[in-house]
């Protein structure tokens, strides 16, 4: 049914990412269910050759919309639900990188780097796409949202009357699915500071907030703010707050530390 539904390449519904899933799964499958009737047998049609279990879903049958609720719940926590935290670590590093980029170049800096598939020419976004699509914004804002589900080229919604919405490819560096493993290196760093705090100061690389220092370390909130603060009293860190956040970022010392030990310990999760 999944596959039928959203095709590893050409057009899906719309309604299948709505954006209530910012407030979790089970808020974002409840909005899919949702979907008014006219929508779901407009928005199915973009769907070639449908199966004949398509019909009762695109007439907003109750037991069909059921089944597309098991079908989504079972699939994520199969696929999804083992990987997040590392889902989580990868999207608040480019999160991170990216929010730097616009504080220190602005919007026009942020999208002429946004390459290789999208390249800045003013007043244009051009996006390396399989079909023929222009969004003009009218005014609206762009949302750039970077997903490890999305390869090769960026996609967007096909409804041009929804919010603009840009999904791009997290940056694929080696190894950037899985840490490295029993390195047969010392880990020097690891040594200097033990595991945990070795892996704050390597998570903080790229800037974070505590919560999620805490996610891609594994540890609790008030355990990472404790490491954070040990290595801010240590020279090695820096905070900023931002309203009710605090930012950590590396000093120069602490930048230095890491690229003088690359192989010290990685940053996963930590049990």
């Amino acid at each position: 049914m999944l596959r039928y539904l959203a095709p590893p390449i050409g057009d899906f519904p719309d309604f299948l990412t709505p954006p209530e899933a910012l407030q979790g799964v089970d808020a974002g499958i409840d909005a899919v269910l949702a979907t008014p009737r006219h929508r779901l047998r407009r928005e199915l049609a973009v769907l070639p050759g449908a199966p004949s279990w398509a019909r009762p879903l695109a007439d907003g049958e109750l037991e069909a919309l059921a089944g597309l609720g098991q079908a989504l719940r079972s699939y994520y926590g199969a696929a999804v639900a083992p990987y997040w935290p590392r889902i989580q670590t990868l999207i608040d590093s480019e999160r991170a990188t990216r929010s730097r980029i616009l504080l220190d170049q602005g919007s026009e800096g942020l999208l002429a780097v946004l390459g290789p598939t999208m390249r800045w020419k003013s007043p244009v976004l051009e996006v390396d796409y399989p079909v023929e699509h222009d969004i003009h914004l009218a005014g609206r804002g762009l949302i750039l949202l970077p997903s490890a589900f999305c390869w090769q080229t960026p996609i967007t919604l096909i409804d041009p009357s929804l919010p603009p919405v840009l999904v791009y490819p997290l940056s694929r560096r080696a190894g950037w699915w899985t840490a490295p493993v029993d390195s047969p290196k010392p880990r020097t760093l690891t040594n200097l500071l033990g595991s945990t705090r070795a892996a704050c100061l390597r998570a903080i690389e790229d800037g974070c907030t505590t919560g999620e220092l805490a996610r891609r370390t594994g540890t609790t909130p008030p355990t990472a703010s404790q490491h954070a603060t040990i290595l801010r009293e240590a020279g090695l860190t820096a905070t900023a707050r931002q309203g009710n956040t605090v930012i950590h970022t590396l000093t120069p010392l602490g930048t230095a530390l890491l690229h003088r030990n690359p192989d010290s310990y990685p940053v996963s999760p930590i049990g």
